[in-house]
């Protein structure tokens, strides 16, 4: 997949970059799958937009490495490969890790990694583990929040899209989502008391573990 690119300054953006925005966040939130092909008429009508708009976003998106376009066959959401998998987790060690080291356990951003972990216990109890997965990510976009960076959060939206892809193409979000409910709430609280070290140690083993999980289980389904 293609890398976005980042400007030296953030421009205010367009109405195509908000609504490639809101796509991006269905494909984070696993509204849209990995292989589904997009409809310009009802994506037009559900985002209230003209159609030459809607196109502008898919082309940012494409260019991202998000959508995958095809002559006289439309626009899909592209399907991750092993080595993409492996390359997006390559990213989120080097990121996560320094913004969990390096940051002031009081960072104001902490306050959006307890609001995740609440919500992953909520959905937990209620056998939501799409909603589980959806506030995991809403956890670890929290720990790059850490980094203070518009950069490195936007570069973290696109990989999340990416991972959310790979995991909606796995079967049991259970098993894939299950353990990490209550790992992101010990790396929380070494965090909080302020053994930022012993929380990024953590948070690369658990980065590793998902990652093995991630490829196992991915693995077995394309043979």
């Amino acid at each position: 997949m293609q890398s976005r690119h980042y400007p030296s300054a953030i421009p205010s953006p367009s109405l195509a970059d908000t609504v490639a925005e809101n796509l991006r966040q269905q494909l984070i939130q696993g509204q849209l799958h990995a292989g589904q092909r997009l409809s310009e008429a009802s994506l037009s009508e559900q985002l209230d937009v003209s159609r030459n708009t809607l196109r502008e976003a898919f082309r940012v998106l494409v260019k991202e490495g998000l959508l995958h376009h095809e002559p006289n066959r439309g626009v899909s959401v592209v399907v991750p490969s092993i080595a993409d998998i492996i390359d997006i987790y390559r990213v989120r060690r080097l990121i996560e890790c320094q913004a969990l080291a390096q940051a002031w356990p009081r960072h104001p951003a902490h306050k959006r990694l307890n609001q995740a972990t609440d919500a992953a216990r909520q959905m937990r109890e209620a056998g939501d583990w799409l909603g589980v997965g959806s506030a995991n990510m809403a956890f670890h976009a929290g720990i790059v929040a850490l980094a203070d960076s518009a950069r490195l959060s936007a570069m973290f939206a696109d990989i999340a899209a990416e991972l959310r892809l790979a995991f909606g193409l796995l079967d049991d979000p259970e098993y894939l989502h299950a353990p990490f409910v209550d790992q992101n709430i010990h790396l929380l609280n070494l965090f909080e008391s302020g053994d930022t070290a012993a929380a990024a140690q953590t948070l690369e083993h658990y980065l590793i573990q998902s990652e093995r999980m991630v490829l196992s289980v991915y693995a077995r389904r394309i043979d």
